[in-house]
């Protein structure tokens, strides 16, 4: 009883402060929280409309009003539950809901299965806090929820750690730690929260930052939470009891952010640890089966799409996206290891930047396969993700971090003036259109209509190329070639492709690859040749026999597993040294998982101790071939940049079937630039009303359930949901692909806020 006092005592006392303080942020007339750019902030704090601590504030008002669950639980036969206390976040208990979704609203021909039980869904408690409930097993989604699940942890004094929560985050000056809290909450206490940081700012600098020394002044950002962060709980998503769930060290880019006056300010919730990796196989099997399309942690749980709650939001860094995309934060750092900066960021209608690999530094994050992993950064304009990109270079080492071997890049790849200024140089200016004398190759190859749900999407983005790109902005049009995509008579063909390419540089480099099976039967055929052979290699490269029809840029992206997860998880728990997780054998003994077959992958990684895998060697030799491929059509056709749809896949519902992969086309990712390790922005193309709803289907054998394509009941969505164009070059590009997109995007101004998460009572 007294604990809860205290703890009772401890909120009232922040959300006074935070209440005292939101008057003067909605008195600003001028300034408009609500899709605020970091000029924005920064004209707001100069001219004295708003204070950093009221920007802060108003920011944890609206994460109290729209961070809610957003999704039911799917149960055997959708009775009610009892209700159930989550954890705190801005102030409040999380809110459950009690109402579940029946098994048959999900599954059709439900008593006919004959398969492995269901793992329905059921309230738990957590391992890292077993006096608050989490949601576990099968979940769907809920429209109108109110609420988006974006942040899982905030920086506020008794919620934003476990260990140390409550009254062992008290304030120093509220006097001695309790001797019933961990003597590890001492130190931890010491740090200021997210509005004890801004207080300290505006006392520091009143309404004079120096923004050039602090380019990041009061910009709010949270972090996808496998970056370290030493105020708050970093557990990569996971229900992990460590002996202290905030690290010793940042990571590399929260540092530099730190220093360049950011507020640390909340982690985003995503795809457990990046997605997991996986299953490497081995001892541990699943006993139950679970559907439906999730991006979830077993902490946070499910984030939802604000454009419709009832929708995903892509993976892994899906509240990175939908934090910003709801405008609970003003950016945040994601990380991709095939798509998973780019993806949930077209979803929900922000730019994602993902850089050259190794410019931006991830040491001290965690990571799924380190080779392919990298940060990311996402805004809802291109103009703040150059500033943010600006801002993380350090004064003395650059981009380098002596904590990531693949941050050692040649210097020459970095401009000296930054980023932000190629913006600038796209501009209008009198009688020239911004890109005129830009070269632009469209990638046909990500715009075949594979199926019904890719139609909508790849005819605008078309629209949006021919009709902004060339005729509004001036830049010049080729096209490349794919068999499954008609030849458009309106766009010049490339003269040299990228099957010529492929032909030219695979078999060569990788004559392995053409050995690749679909099943049991090889990838790459000819009728009447043998693809494997010299004679027909050397024929292919001259261009004097045909090429397999699959040999293309979609096809060449994939290879066997790596174990790199199980070698880079144990390397950071040893870096991380905390006294109880040290290794993934503790980090499983310590831990709860959302699903069963998340525990059984972890327990396979767990045990995955060798590192020979043909996987990493393969990668090494495709990123290698295929950044030779690019580089090569690039010059050969005299071509500034790329140009495709993010993805011509609509968001699925959650809990539900998502579309199956066909013609080597990934269900919502085109993962070249992630193999690659080159630079990519996508930028909001507007919004989509038609799809065709994937549907589960009861397979032949009646002991599965697969996703099935739709491809005649067309759907006409109450609700739009946005979709991305891409735009993408060769190794240190960034500075013309930041043109290109910030063109783009001055033309167009496609992101529109979600309608149903508004402004809140006191927000300007």
């Amino acid at each position: 009883m007294i604990r809860s006092r205290l703890l009772l005592s401890l909120f009232a006392t922040l959300f006074a402060c935070m209440g005292a303080a939101l008057p003067l942020l909605a008195s600003a007339a001028g300034f408009q929280l609500e899709e605020a750019t970091i000029a924005d902030i920064h004209r707001a704090i100069t001219s004295g409309e708003a204070t950093c601590k009221s920007i802060v504030q108003g920011y944890v008002a609206r994460a109290r009003a729209y961070n809610g669950v957003c999704t039911k639980l799917v149960t055997k036969d959708g009775k009610a539950i009892p209700s159930a206390k989550g954890t705190v976040r801005a102030g409040a208990p999380l809110k459950f809901p009690t109402a579940t979704v029946p098994v048959t609203s999900v599954l059709p021909d439900f008593a006919d299965y004959k398969g492995m039980p269901i793992e329905y869904g059921r309230m738990e408690a957590t391992r890292s806090d077993p006096s608050v409930f989490q949601q576990f097993g099968m979940v769907g989604g809920v429209s109108s929820a109110g609420g988006v699940n974006a942040l899982s942890t905030l920086n506020l004094r008794g919620e934003r750690s476990v260990t140390c929560k409550a009254k062992c985050d008290a304030a120093p000056a509220s006097g001695p730690l309790p001797k019933t809290c961990p003597a590890v909450c001492e130190s931890f206490r010491q740090q200021p929260d997210a509005i004890e940081r801004a207080a300290e700012l505006d006392q520091q600098y009143g309404s004079k930052p120096d923004l050039e020394a602090m380019p990041m002044y009061c910009v709010a950002f949270s972090f996808k939470d496998v970056y370290d962060t030493t105020d708050m709980r970093s557990t990569g998503g996971a229900d992990v009891a460590y002996a202290m769930d905030a690290p010793k060290q940042d990571s590399t880019i929260v540092s530099e952010l730190r220093s360049k006056g950011a507020i640390i300010y909340a982690k985003a919730n995503l795809s457990e640890y990046n997605g997991g990796g996986g299953n490497p196989s081995g001892a541990a099997k699943p006993t139950t089966n679970e559907y439906g399309a999730t991006a979830r942690s077993t902490w946070a749980g499910t984030p939802c799409n604000p454009y419709d709650t009832a929708r995903e939001t892509g993976g892994s860094s899906s509240g990175s996206a939908v934090s910003v995309g709801a405008n609970l934060v003003m950016c945040s750092i994601c990380e991709e290891t095939g798509g998973s900066c780019r993806q949930p960021a077209w979803r929900n209608d922000v730019v994602a930047v993902v850089t050259t690999k190794g410019l931006l530094p991830y040491g001290g994050a965690i990571g799924a396969d380190p080779y392919l992993d990298r940060a990311g950064i996402q805004c809802r304009t291109v103009k703040d993700a150059a500033k943010v990109l600006d801002a993380v270079k350090d004064p003395k080492r650059g981009y380098f971090d002596p904590r990531d071997i693949y941050s050692a890049l040649p210097k020459s790849l970095i401009p000296k003036e930054g980023y932000a200024a190629a913006i600038d140089s796209g501009k209008s200016s009198a009688g020239v259109k911004p890109l005129a004398g830009m070269r632009i190759g469209i990638v046909r190859e990500y715009m075949v209509k594979h199926a019904a749900n890719d139609r909508a999407v790849s005819d605008q983005v078309d629209a949006e190329i021919k009709r902004v790109l060339r005729d509004e902005l001036g830049a010049e049009l080729v096209e490349s070639f794919d068999p499954k995509y008609p030849d458009d008579p309106d766009v010049p063909n490339m003269t040299y492709t990228f099957q010529q390419a492929l032909a030219e540089i695979v078999p060569f480099h990788m004559p392995e690859y053409l050995q690749t099976k679909a099943g049991d039967k090889p990838l790459f055929t000819v009728p009447g040749f043998d693809v494997m052979s010299r004679d027909y290699m050397v024929q292919a490269a001259e261009g004097l026999v045909p090429l397999p029809d699959a040999l293309n840029i979609r096809t060449v992206t994939s290879s066997p597993r790596t174990s790199s997860l199980s070698y880079h998880f144990q390397q950071y728990l040893l870096r991380r040294g905390d006294e109880r997780v040290k290794d993934l054998a503790t980090l499983n003994a310590n831990a709860k998982y959302g699903t069963e077959r998340q525990l059984v992958s972890m327990k396979n990684w767990e045990n995955t101790t060798n590192m020979v895998t043909a996987g990493i060697t393969q990668r090494v030799k495709m990123r290698e071939a295929m950044r030779m491929v690019v580089q090569k059509v690039m010059q050969q056709n005299e071509i500034d940049v790329l140009v495709n749809p993010t993805s011509t896949v609509p968001p699925a519902k959650l809990g539900d079937a998502t579309q199956p992969t066909v013609n080597n086309r990934p269900a919502g990712r085109f993962p070249t630039s992630a193999d690659l390790g080159i630079p990519e922005i996508t930028v909001p193309a507007g919004f989509n009303t038609i799809i065709y709803e994937p549907k589960f289907a009861l397979n032949a054998a009646k002991d599965n359930y697969n996703a099935v394509a739709n491809e005649t009941e067309q759907t006409t969505l109450a609700k739009p949901l946005p979709f991305g164009i891409s735009f993408w070059s060769s190794i240190g590009d960034e500075p013309t692909v930041f043109k290109a997109a910030a063109a783009y995007e001055s033309a167009t101004h496609h992101r529109k806020p979600p309608a149903e998460f508004g402004k809140v009572k006191g927000e300007p």
